[in-house]
């Protein structure tokens, strides 16, 4: 009878113990309105640029899927995290020049990260990182498989361009934990495995400004939703 009653009350310590259970934050980013004709850039300043595209050059700064949502926005947790201090992925961004454009043109990197600045591209290309929270740089690649490395040390958004090709502009998200996304094309995004808690998300776009909503994790997913667009 002792036996079974102390096999009984470490099974009770085992579930008061026990972590509470979370979940993901998923949904969609959608666009409100007509969605805007692209943009066609003016690439004719570089043949080498002009011969790697047999198609005309769009605009990425606005992108409408065909289901009615928004690509390219950044959707991060904004507020409701506690003071935890979070590791750095060992896995390194790849951020690339093909074709004259920034590849990806959004990405989310974590605070100490390694992000690897290719040029695939047989032109000049270089990198202006116009940063405000950490130090900016200016990176020429002139060669065609150059690659360097940097990261960043400090949260923000960081815009980069090019000052050969005036066209080629990209965004970095930089972010001190691991509960941020870029949405795809389909306009969704997931934030994956957050302890329990009522968060505020935020939803970063380059034209439409940005967009917050709270949502509550308990057990298992939570879903959000998002709209931009003109006049929102």
């Amino acid at each position: 009878m002792r036996n079974a009653c102390l096999a009984t009350l470490a099974l009770l310590l085992i579930i008061v113990q026990a972590p509470a259970a979370g979940g993901d934050i998923t949904g969609k980013v959608s666009f409100a309105g007509t969605p805007p004709k692209p943009a066609r850039l003016m690439t004719n300043a570089d043949p080498k640029c002009m011969a790697q595209n047999k198609e005309p050059m769009l605009s990425e700064e606005i992108v409408v899927n065909g289901n009615n949502t928004l690509r390219n926005v950044i959707v991060y947790i904004k507020d409701g995290l506690k003071n935890t201090t979070y590791g750095v992925p060992s896995q390194k961004v790849v951020f690339d020049q093909k074709g004259c454009r920034y590849t990806p043109h959004v990405l989310g990197v974590q605070v100490g990260q390694e992000v690897e600045i290719r040029n695939s591209d047989p032109t000049l290309h270089n990198v202006h990182a116009l940063s405000k929270e950490n130090p900016q740089f200016n990176i020429a690649q002139p060669k065609q498989g150059m690659v360097v490395s940097r990261k960043f040390e400090k949260p923000e958004i960081i815009k980069v361009k090019c000052e050969v090709h005036p066209w080629m502009s990209a965004y970095l998200g930089v972010f001190d934990h691991p509960y941020y996304a870029v949405t795809d094309d389909k306009g969704s995004f997931k934030l994956s495995s957050l302890p329990p808690g009522e968060y505020t998300i935020e939803a970063w776009h380059e034209r439409y400004g940005t967009k917050t909503a709270t949502v509550k994790v308990e057990r298992g997913p939570a879903e959000v939703n998002l709209s931009f667009g003109p006049g929102q």
